[in-house]
């Protein structure tokens, strides 16, 4: 059996693109997902960035979903700052009702987006989390003791049970705190420069079986860019680059075209900012890129590789999973 490679969508909107044209677009993303074989498609929630289109992953699950048959569909992750527990079960149990099987939900603890932002989303203070996951759970679990104010109110639709429920994170605190409540485990490799197995192990070593995750489950989220050559990988990574450095000084639109960032004149400070997040991710043909991913899951003893590819063509994009999972020969589902 291969090694289980899932992808992360942030429905990038390309320049020259409209919003609403990239929002569409990800369907076809989880159509070729479902029929290459992938395990599951997640979309990560981010807010005031116009060059990412995936504000409401609740929204972009079910257009996937009823996209396609077979691949599970999630949020990776829904920012438990921004949400409201109740809400939060019902949407995701409403979701189960609809794709019985496959849904996931991956909550995280950061806001997402900018401190304004956050504000205007009327967010929780960032030391709620526990509670808040906490409170998400009781409405699908034993619900709240007698003599709690909400020990009479029901998320509905009822006799639906909550997806399985993965913590994204980037730390052994957070691996530690999954495992110690049955949760799945992501390690965000993709952006964080932690290495992942000391968190990983900090997970398996904490884990206690539930329901949901009888056994333990982390998944590796990397990001990736793979091409026919090495010089066409590296072309269309270059988006990525010049993405990064107006990242860095709060610019947030369109996704740039490899030509756009190939002009762009980088001081030696930007050029080694580049470098430093290059280093963070996989970017070279498809033999490169499945031996470098096989050796990061060796290292830090991942069950499940989450992919997610930022180019600015839709279709280099397409390519690039295409690619990788006929490096992995993946078991495609049959027709």
């Amino acid at each position: 059996m291969s090694l289980p490679l899932s992808v992360l969508d942030l429905a990038p909107v390309p320049a020259g693109t409209a919003p609403a044209e990239a929002l569409r677009a990800t369907a076809d993303l989880a159509r070729l997902a479902d029929a290459l074989g992938y395990t599951r498609l997640w979309y990560a929630e981010h807010h005031s960035m116009p060059g990412i289109a995936s504000s409401a992953p609740e929204i972009l699950i079910a257009h996937a979903a009823a996209a396609t048959e077979r691949i599970r569909v999630g949020s990776g992750g829904i920012m438990m700052q921004n949400h409201v527990p109740l809400k939060l079960a019902e949407s995701f149990r409403t979701l189960a009702g609809l794709y019985p099987g496959r849904i996931d939900l991956g909550v995280g603890r950061a806001p997402g987006t900018n401190a304004a932002t956050s504000h205007a989303l009327r967010a929780f203070e960032p030391d709620a989390f526990a509670g808040q996951l906490a409170e998400l759970r009781a409405y699908t679990g034993d619900g709240f003791p007698e003599g709690h104010p909400f020990h009479r109110v029901q998320a509905v639709p009822t006799g639906v049970t909550l997806p399985p429920v993965w913590l994204l994170g980037s730390s052994g605190a957070s691996a530690a705190f999954a495992g110690a409540n049955g949760l799945g485990y992501a390690f965000a490799s993709h952006f964080s420069p932690a290495p992942a197995a000391p968190a990983l192990r900090a997970y398996r070593s904490a884990f206690t079986p539930s329901e949901a995750f009888p056994e333990p489950h982390a998944i590796l989220a990397v990001a990736v860019v793979c091409a026919e050559t090495p010089e066409e990988a590296d072309y269309l990574a270059a988006s990525m680059d010049l993405s990064w450095i107006r990242l860095q000084r709060g610019e947030f639109g369109p996704f740039p075209t490899p030509g756009e960032a190939l002009a762009y004149a980088y001081t030696p400070a930007e050029r080694e900012s580049i470098l430093a997040r290059r280093a963070l991710g996989i970017t070279g043909t498809p033999e490169q890129v499945r031996d470098r991913i096989e050796a990061l899951v060796a290292d830090a003893g991942a069950d499940e590789v989450m992919v997610t590819t930022m180019v600015h063509d839709a279709g280099a994009r397409q390519r690039s999973y295409r690619l990788l999972a006929e490096a992995f020969a993946l078991d495609r589902p049959a027709r």
